[in-house]
Order: structure tokens, then C-alpha cells, then sequence
């Protein structure tokens, strides 16, 4: 088995998947070793269609980025997504040390170490678990977004963080549902004074994009709908606002937003079922949410879920030497 040197920077190997992406950086920042390398695999049959299950040939089977990689293999990798984790079994069988995030649905000795949301049900010694989704948002995350859109402090408060993502099979919510969720805010906004920034995602239904827009036309507002609208001022939006309201579809959104230091509600969280229903139980069980959609209370301290330092300082006990 080859030599790797300890201590130097992660690599990250997703499948290119914006959530398996922001999951595996955020991790491997956290570890504060460095800045990652970022890998994207680019698998091709029978790989594609398999992974995590290993077979002969796999230095190969996930693109010429990945073939040169495993040559000269890293100290560390930390993968998420299915395609990932087949990728990491080949890493460590040349001397890697490799860290999966997300059930990989076959036995989690095949890595050195599994980081899965509570409510999966692997477990074992080398499985870490963690309430919803690894993230960015801190203190400082979020005193980034203020600066980089330091203009978001001239709209009127409180400022509603609006995060809509769109129907899943484990959260089918329709759209004439969400557009009165729109409605709504909008009607609470008006009455009670107010700002609203808000942003959608890859799978926001495009004539909902449009429903939003017409929605909040006449509320002072920061909406960012597609490429169009320009960066996306999602750190922004998190930093600036005073309160958020999130989509039920995303444990990756509705983790972010709980990772802030202010009052959450899920719009539509009948809608979620599964894993999300379970997600929602557990962040009420611990009053990171409101009890009630639209009814704002604002009184106590609010602790901030951030699980991916503790995960990050799990890791480095593990694997890597004092």
C-alpha cells in the first residue's frame, strides 16, 4: 500500500451535485487543514450504474481526473453522494484515509469513517451522525454575506428570508399551495411593515419564479429568481434578515436557516413527509422552529444548530495524528 503524507489539504470528490458539493467543502474547511482540492467525477458505465459496489477497473471508472488522482493518491478525501462513495473505496484501497457523506446503502466498512443524518438508519463504529445537513453558516459566514451585500441593510425590518426550493417525492406540495404561502407573507408584510429577500433554486418550478415577482410587487424586496437576477445573494439574505422562512422539501435549506441566530418556519410542513417530517419533529423538539407558520415569536435566546464543527473535530480525532 502506497505512503500518503498526513496533514495535508482534503480532497473533496462529489458528483458535481450542488448539495453533495456544499456538504463535502463545508466539511473539509472545517478541518481547517488547508484550502480542498475539488474533484468532479465523470463515471461511465458499468461504474455510473453500480457505485458504491466496487469492481475490477474502477482507478478508470469515474474519468481521467479521477485515474491521474488515484496514481498519486491523498491523505484524505471526503466524499458525498453515491457515485462518491464507490470512488473513495477505490482511494483507500491505495492507502487513502476517506470519509463518506450520506448512507451509501451498502456496509460502512467499506470506508474509514460514514457521516449520515440522524434519522438513517446505519450505524456503527466508524458511523458519525449528525441533525440534518453539514454547512457553512457561522458567524463569520454570515458577517461575509453582510458585507458583500451591505446594500440589503437599507431595506425596512424586520427583513423575512424567503427560501423556496421546489416538490419532492418526500414533500409533493403543489404550486397554487405555495403561491398562497406567498400571499400570505405578503399580506402579513404589508400589514405589519417590512422587507422581504428571498431566493429560489434549480428546482423551483419556473412559473412560481413569476408568482413570487407578482406576489411582493408592491413589498420593499430582494428577489433573486434565476441567472438572470445575477449572483446569488443567498449569504446575503441569511445575514441580513430577521427572520426566515423555508420551503419543507430541504433538510440542506432548512439546516442553513436553522444555523442562523434567528426564528425559523416552515411553510406548507404538513407537506413533508419521511425523513423531512422526521427532520421537522426533532428541530421542534429542540425549539429551533416556530411553533406556528407566521406566528413570530422572538423571545429567548436562540441556539444555532451547527453540527459541522463537531463533526469536523470528530473526524480529526479519528483519522488524523496529533
Amino acid at each position: 500500500m502506497p505512503h500518503v503524507k498526513r496533514w495535508s489539504p482534503p480532497w473533496t470528490i462529489t458528483d458535481g451535485h450542488a448539495g453533495n458539493v456544499r456538504q463535502a467543502v463545508a466539511l473539509a474547511s472545517a478541518l481547517k487543514l488547508g484550502a480542498h482540492r475539488p474533484l468532479v467525477l465523470s463515471p461511465r458505465a458499468p461504474w455510473r450504474w453500480l457505485a458504491p459496489r466496487w469492481l475490477p477497473g474502477a482507478a478508470g471508472g469515474f474519468g481521467q481526473a479521477f485515474t491521474d488522482l488515484v496514481t498519486a493518491p491523498p491523505a484524505l478525501a471526503i466524499g458525498c453522494g453515491r457515485q462518491a462513495a464507490g470512488a473513495l473505496r477505490e482511494l483507500r484501497r491505495r492507502g487513502s484515509q476517506v470519509v463518506q457523506i450520506l448512507d451509501p446503502r451498502i456496509s460502512a466498512r467499506h470506508w474509514d469513517l460514514l457521516v449520515v443524518p440522524e434519522h438513517d438508519a446505519v450505524r456503527g463504529s466508524n458511523v458519525l451522525t449528525l441533525l440534518g445537513s453539514l454547512n457553512p453558516v457561522n458567524d463569520d459566514w454570515l458577517a461575509c454575506g453582510r458585507a458583500a451585500f451591505a446594500t440589503f441593510s437599507e431595506l425596512p425590518g424586520p427583513r423575512t428570508a424567503l427560501l423556496v426550493g421546489g416538490p419532492t417525492p418526500h414533500a409533493p406540495w403543489h404550486e397554487p399551495d405555495m403561491v398562497q404561502v406567498f400571499q400570505q407573507l405578503a399580506a402579513q408584510l404589508r400589514a405589519e411593515g417590512g422587507s422581504l429577500l428571498a431566493t429560489t433554486s434549480r428546482r423551483t418550478p419556473p412559473a412560481l419564479v413569476g408568482a413570487l415577482r407578482s406576489a411582493f410587487a408592491d413589498v420593499p424586496q430582494v428577489i433573486w429568481g434565476d441567472g438572470g437576477d445575477g449572483v446569488n445573494p443567498y449569504a446575503g439574505l441569511l445575514g441580513w434578515a430577521n427572520r426566515v422562512v423555508v420551503s419543507p422539501d430541504s433538510v440542506n435549506l432548512l439546516s442553513e436557516a436553522c444555523a442562523t441566530r434567528m426564528p425559523v418556519a416552515v411553510a406548507l410542513a404538513t407537506q413533508a413527509q419521511g425523513r423531512l417530517a422526521h427532520f421537522q419533529h426533532a428541530l421542534r423538539d429542540r425549539g429551533r422552529l416556530q411553533p406556528r407558520w407566521l406566528d413570530w415569536q422572538t423571545g429567548g435566546r436562540i441556539e444555532p444548530l451547527r453540527e459541522t464543527v463537531r463533526i469536523a473535530a470528530e473526524v480529526r480525532a479519528r483519522l488524523l495524528p496529533v
